[in-house]
């Protein structure tokens, strides 16, 4: 006896619309905020990469980093718009959820990130051993302890990854948590504590603007990633990846939950 599974592409899918999908900037918006501050972090790594310069010099330093956001929001618009247009109310905290497993270009695309989070991963890890060795042992650290710190940070790391399969709540809480003082709130203090500008004058009157603006979406952010999480499929794939049997109901106008039934057809050949 032999039996095989019946899938479908989703290029050959039509994806059902959802209701006010092109309304911008709902109530929740603050938490894409949050989302989009965290994707253009570098705060935590600026010590790190400027010190590693052949030449460290400030206009040097200021070329590199407005170059780097400048490619890194471009990247980020394009992926999120094509993202969006292609699912639109259906969009997951996890682009690549919304795409079935029998994608092989997507999981061409799996493979390709997975290869990127493993190349910019160590420079994350050298960010955090750095702090624990600058707090907790001066700034000194002999090989022993420095194996042995980075062993525990990638331990703890990998632990918490595997245990989490949601990667929407946790952009949104790193947002929230970090992205936004780090960004917002701390540069805009240390600046108005020690700049000698005049009040007047435009940059302190941004960071006037930017340090309250960073504690609204600190707050708020994390209150309504808390109360408001967004929906995740938890590994399962699309409704639409089935579409030989499937029933939609629950799809609400705010947040275009999704409840679905669906099976694969097993079709046996004797």
């Amino acid at each position: 006896m032999h039996s095989f599974k019946t899938h479908s592409s989703l290029s050959f899918l039509e994806k059902p619309k959802t209701e006010d999908a092109w309304v911008f900037a709902k109530p929740n918006a603050i938490q894409a905020v949050g989302v989009m501050s965290f994707a253009l972090i570098c705060h935590h790594n600026c010590f790190l990469v400027y010190g590693s310069l052949e030449e460290p010099t400030v206009p040097k330093w200021s070329r590199i980093v407005h170059m780097s956001i400048l490619v890194s929001v471009f990247i980020c618009v394009l992926f999120a718009t094509c993202g969006y247009l292609t699912f639109t109310g259906f969009t997951q905290g996890d682009l690549f959820e919304n795409y079935c497993k029998s994608d092989d270009l997507v999981t061409f695309g799996r493979f390709c990130y997975g290869i990127t989070v493993i190349l910019t991963y160590p420079i994350e890890c050298f960010v955090t051993r750095e702090v624990i060795a600058n707090v907790f042992f001066g700034g000194n650290l002999s090989s022993v302890f420095h194996i042995v710190i980075t062993v525990v940070i990638i331990t703890v790391a990998t632990l918490l990854s595997l245990l989490i399969d949601c990667l929407g709540i946790v952009l949104e809480l790193n947002g929230a948590l970090c992205a936004a003082p780090l960004i917002f709130i701390i540069p805009s203090a240390c600046y108005l504590k020690v700049s000698e500008e005049p009040r007047t004058h435009l940059d302190k009157i941004m960071s006037c603007v930017l340090l309250p603006v960073g504690a609204v979406v600190m707050v708020c952010g994390f209150i309504m990633a808390i109360t408001n999480p967004q929906d995740c499929t938890h590994g399962q794939e699309m409704f639409y990846c089935f579409p030989d049997n499937f029933s939609l109901t629950n799809i609400s106008d705010s947040y275009f939950q999704l409840t679905t039934q669906y099976s694969i057809v097993n079709t046996s050949i004797f």
